[in-house]
């Protein structure tokens, strides 16, 4: 188990998991659907199967390319820990998980359970067409807190869509600043990703600019849905934590990417969403 659950980065679910938890409260707080705890449990089940699937496909599909580049060379499937046919077996089995867990939930979740596979999954070869996976990979997080607001609804609604839009462009952002490690690799083996096709300063203007969108995306549901003060206290903190990481790139020293970068990012995402459920749970603290 400890070996799939390192095949699988299991903390980097960290980062999508806090906004799916935002979309389900968000739900029972702004409908007349109650908590149900198995409803909660059967999309935290939804949230982690998909992910497994998704980083157990990617390292699958990846082998080769990992084994020939020295800072993923570690990793699992080339280090020999795990064999390429039982991480393409895990993939499969989380993703009957998944499509079981949204056969219990309502009809909607597992009509768009396929769709949201594919999204999850096609990012793997995404690098190979085009450097837009960084938008695909955050789009297929971007779906967390969406997913979880059909859980409890079975209808859409513009606010978990606004939440959606902000992932997206959260994770794209720091995804092309983790891309910045690779610039070089993915260059001279025929990669696509926005460091090697338009270089290093350039890459950081782009994440800047989707970071700053994901700002925009945050504040946005303050005009559809009543919020306090609790929520504009997580704002600024996401906002200054999307500075902060910003100020922990700073090419060619890339030495605190891998570590200090993700620790900001996944604080980010469970710290925002605390302010969010604290403002839930005062809702007497408006303006």
């Amino acid at each position: 188990m400890k070996k799939y659950m390192s095949l699988v980065l299991f903390a980097h679910s960290i980062f999508a998991l806090p906004f799916a938890i935002i979309g389900f409260f968000l739900a029972v707080h702004t409908t007349n659907y109650q908590f149900e705890w198995k409803l909660f449990l059967l999309m935290l089940l939804c949230m982690v199967s998909a992910r497994n699937a998704a980083m157990a496909f990617n390292r699958y599909l990846d082998r080769d390319i990992d084994a020939l580049n020295p800072r993923t060379a570690v990793r699992d499937i080339p280090a020999g820990k795990i064999s390429p046919t039982n991480a393409l077996v895990f993939t499969v089995v989380n993703c009957v998980l998944f499509m079981t867990a949204t056969y219990f939930i309502n009809p909607l979740c597992l009509a768009l359970s396929p769709v949201a596979l594919f999204v999850v999954l096609f990012y793997s070869y995404m690098k190979r067409i085009s450097p837009l996976c960084h938008l695909v990979l955050g789009l297929g997080l971007g779906l967390a807190p969406v997913g979880a607001y059909l859980a409890v609804t079975g209808s859409f609604s513009i606010v978990p869509v606004f939440f959606g839009l902000s992932v997206l462009t959260w994770v794209s952002g720091f995804d092309i600043i983790y891309a910045l490690q690779d610039e070089a690799f993915d260059r001279d083996n025929g990669l696509n990703s926005i460091p090697a096709n338009f270089g290093a300063k350039k890459a950081l203007r782009i994440s800047e600019l989707l970071h700053l969108f994901s700002f925009v995306f945050i504040i946005l549901p303050v005009w559809f849905i009543e919020l306090g003060i609790f929520y504009y206290l997580g704002v600024i903190f996401y906002a200054l934590l999307l500075i902060f990481q910003h100020r922990l790139v700073n090419p060619p020293d890339l030495s605190r990417v891998n570590r200090e970068f993700m620790t900001t990012n996944g604080v980010a995402s469970v710290v925002f969403a605390l302010f969010f459920l604290l403002d839930v749970v005062f809702e007497h603290w408006r303006f």
